[in-house]
């Protein structure tokens, strides 16, 4: 019997480190606030003349940003009737992302397929039925770093779009401060989940090679990082151990390396105002087109 591999970051001690992360970075606010602007008027297109609408999640993580958005689908589209798929490897955060639909009770109607395995054995699982489910939005939200192979996942999930779809992928922006962090510092930090960082530079070429129509909108954010220049700081170690993906930045590279990543961190990845030290988080959405 196959055992299903859980390639993910976020079971254990790195759930809470990327909670702590959310509350500190303003990330889910940035997309949230996104989301509201831009994608009414793309669940309208999308819903035109279908009596109802599926929607896959792939990476959702605790589910805070899907709920917010199969609510504004349903406020959108309210005659609609939804379907949602969630692919997530991690099982501690599905837990908490059924324990957040407990609580709301505007998508407590929609039904939910859970598939708690990474994307790799998703698409191994559904070119093994043959009988495909396809859908009207696919998203995939800051989880492009973690497949094996980029294009070949991209081609898999536009293949899945109904006429008139969208694939949405929201990725660290080209030039950011992750972008220029993770590649400057690529032998030291790509080694475990994160085998190549990925920026939408990355994404767009996967995009053009395979021929498809996109539209790229930048969602701007940052956020404070001054402590991380403070070695006592708990605040600032718990930011670097996220941002480096490790659970102990300072034991985890050398003196020399530190220095590097921290120098790189204030001069190339922040800009410093009014005495703050603020990382440049910028994010990209690529708008695919069925």
């Amino acid at each position: 019997m196959q055992t299903i591999k859980l390639t993910t970051c976020y079971e254990g001690s790195s759930v809470q480190s990327f909670q702590f992360y959310l509350e500190n970075s303003g990330e889910h606010k940035a997309i949230l606030q996104y989301v509201q602007h831009t994608l009414p008027g793309e669940f309208k297109r999308i819903g035109t003349n279908k009596s109802s609408l599926d929607v896959l999640g792939v990476g959702s993580g605790g589910g805070e940003v899907d709920i917010q958005m199969l609510t504004l689908l349903q406020s959108t589209l309210p005659a609609i009737p939804i379907t949602a798929d969630i692919v997530e490897g991690s099982s501690q955060l599905t837990e908490n992302f059924k324990a957040l639909v407990a609580k709301s009770p505007n998508v407590q109607k929609i039904p939910f397929s859970w598939h708690i395995m990474n994307s790799e054995d998703y698409v191994k699982q559904v070119q093994a039925k043959g009988n495909v489910k396809k859908f009207d939005l696919i998203h995939m939200i800051q989880m492009i770093y973690y497949v094996d192979n980029l294009t070949n996942t991209i081609k898999f999930y536009h293949s899945l779009l109904k006429d008139g779809g969208r694939l949405m992928i929201i990725v660290e922006a080209n030039n950011g401060g992750w972008d220029t962090l993770w590649k400057t510092y690529k032998k030291e930090l790509c080694v475990d989940a994160i085998t190549e960082y990925r920026s939408s530079a990355e994404v767009i070429a996967s995009l053009k090679s395979l021929g498809l129509k996109y539209e790229e909108h930048v969602i701007t954010n940052s956020f404070d990082v001054t402590e991380c220049f403070n070695p006592s700081s708990q605040t600032g170690e718990h930011l670097l151990n996220f941002m480096t993906a490790r659970d102990h930045f300072y034991e985890s590279f050398t003196p020399d390396i530190r220095v590097g990543m921290l120098d790189l961190l204030r001069n190339k990845c922040s800009v410093e105002k009014d005495g703050k030290v603020l990382f440049n988080s910028n994010l990209s959405c690529l708008l695919v087109h069925a």
